[in-house]
């Protein structure tokens, strides 16, 4: 048995609409779109590994909000605990630094994108919410 890596995920909102990014070419899962985030380093919070990974990957500043839960997934090169948080704007203007690219998407939208095995239960979770 692997060890399970421990990853936090944004759930962003700024808008009525979430932000997404997708995985650079050359990586693990290249081309699909997640919700942005990264390891959890040896005695980081998970709430300040989010904080500094979005600050890392897209030069913004935010707040982080509620747990919204987590899910462990098994990939053939990683197993990982992805848990996801809400998170607020608070300053910055985005530049990757670790993405091929990003959308800002109305949660009904996020039906339109190919998302990593481990965000899909989070899309799911955000989908169910609008019904």
């Amino acid at each position: 048995m692997r060890d399970i890596i421990k990853v936090t995920a944004a759930i962003l909102e700024k808008n009525g609409q979430i932000i997404i990014a997708q995985r650079k070419s050359g990586d693990h899962l290249s081309g699909l779109w997640e919700f942005p985030g990264g390891k959890i380093e040896p005695g980081e919070s998970p709430e300040a590994c989010l904080a500094r990974e979005l600050n890392e990957e897209f030069n913004i500043e935010v707040t982080i909000g509620d747990f919204l839960g987590s899910n462990v997934h098994h990939y053939d090169h990683i197993s990982i605990e992805l848990m996801a948080y809400r998170a607020s704007w608070v300053s910055g203007t985005i530049s990757m630094n670790d993405h091929k690219a990003y959308r800002w998407v109305t949660v009904d939208q996020l039906t339109d994108y190919e998302f990593t095995s481990a965000d899909v239960p989070f899309v799911d979770m955000l989908l169910r919410r609008l019904d």
